[in-house]
């Protein structure tokens, strides 16, 4: 396993290099100057070049970007414009909560998808069949920048239960949670469905239920477990995306986390922390899909890495 780790680390540095170069070009393409965001329209051209030399923006593109890289290799993510802080102290004070809000999105969706996805399997063709796959449709036609601001309005305006927006203790998790896991509870409950439908027409599920064992506990310890391995893939996957994805959930909560950083420093036309952003949501999502590969070990002894 150690072995098999350190060749897949090995391989993501390409591929993080790759992300890196990708934005930091297309980020110096975005319009606008960040120097007049800055200073203002009406500042004087001597105060901007001043600055512009002090940010060292006035540098050809292609020495910004291989400073930009000398800077990488040595664990430094450059210093923010906006901020003035380094980017890498911005993003980790940051990025917790976007990690709390994917956690619990995560733990919305699998409360709701797994013991759906299970029901509509046992039950198929069912009134709750055909009313839990017609809630999965619904949940992934609704896209986030709608779901939030109706959620908003029902439990926060009108009902008063919730707070409106902000990272103000649990209660202010709810509804961005919801938000954001909904989709996701979507395709775990259809994905769980169908491979829990494959798995329970085998051959020794039927001989366990002649063995006499409960219907519940074939389906749990037996059948289930063996129709994890899809899920776990989309687990991993969307999770990795969760932290990506959250952008216009953060945005329409206002929730203090990497998502909502990264749309303010695109426009505040912040360079190194966008780079910075995309960098981390980058790992993040690799990192993920490593934990994924190393999950399916442990959930399925026919898989070995060496």
């Amino acid at each position: 396993m150690g072995r098999y780790l350190s060749r897949r680390l090995l391989t993501l540095v390409p591929t993080v290099l790759g992300v890196v170069t990708l934005v930091f070009f297309l980020v110096h393409l975005i319009p606008g100057d960040p120097v007049t965001v800055m200073l203002g329209e009406h500042a004087q051209a001597v105060e901007k070049a001043a600055l512009r030399h002090q940010l060292g923006l006035d540098l050809p593109l292609g020495r910004q970007y291989l400073t930009f890289l000398g800077n990488l290799l040595h664990g430094n993510l450059g210093t923010s414009i906006f901020y003035r802080q380094p980017v890498a102290a911005v993003i980790a004070g940051r990025l917790p909560a976007t990690i709390v809000l994917a956690a619990a999105a995560m733990l919305v969706a699998l409360a709701v998808a797994l013991p759906l996805g299970i029901l509509a399997a046992c039950r198929q063709y069912s009134a709750v069949d055909n009313l839990g796959m017609f809630l999965a449709l619904l949940g992934i036609s609704m896209p986030n920048f709608w779901l939030g601001p109706l959620l908003i309005i029902v439990f926060a305006i009108h009902l008063d239960w919730l707070p409106v927006a902000g990272m103000n203790g649990c209660r202010s998790l709810i509804l961005p949670a919801v938000t954001l896991g909904t989709a996701l509870a979507a395709i775990l409950s259809r994905m769980t469905r169908a491979s829990l439908l494959e798995v329970i027409r085998q051959e020794y599920l039927t001989a366990a239920r002649a063995r006499g064992l409960p219907g519940w506990k074939v389906i749990l310890k037996h059948a289930l477990k063996n129709a994890l391995l899809p899920v776990v893939t989309i687990v991993g996957l969307q999770f990795g995306a969760l932290l990506s994805g959250a952008i216009v959930t953060e945005k329409v909560f206002s929730w203090p986390g990497i998502g909502s950083l990264l749309i303010e420093a695109v426009f505040s036309r912040d360079y190194p922390l966008v780079q910075g952003c995309i960098l981390v949501i980058a790992c993040c999502y690799i990192l993920a899909n490593v934990a994924t590969e190393i999950f399916y070990a442990l959930i399925d002894p026919r898989i070995r890495y060496s």
